[in-house]
């Protein structure tokens, strides 16, 4: 549990889902960059939208972190492998 802890410090805020929050079920990846996210409900969303939402309580299950200027999302460690973001399938948005 103290790696869970230590995890959770490099996170800048880990915001409160709201009941009706949407979970990340995929990645939409761009030259092997992550540049949005498939959501429970099947919608694709940017990178920084998807940080807006997270930021509102709209995703469920992750917090925010940066790396220089830019904000990201990162699993909140919950002792399963499964659903961290860096363990979810790739998708191609359509359209």
């Amino acid at each position: 549990m103290e790696s869970n802890e230590l995890i959770k410090n490099t996170l800048d805020q880990i915001p409160q889902a709201n009941e009706n929050a949407k979970r990340i079920v995929g990645l939409v990846k761009q030259s092997g960059k992550v540049t949005g996210y498939k959501l429970s409900d099947e919608t694709f969303v940017s990178k920084p939208d998807a940080v807006n939402m997270a930021k509102q309580g709209e995703i469920a299950g992750v917090g925010v972190a940066h790396r220089g200027d830019t904000e990201y999302l990162k699993s909140i460690p919950d002792g399963s492998e499964n659903n961290n973001l860096s363990n979810l399938p790739s998708f191609s948005p359509q359209g």
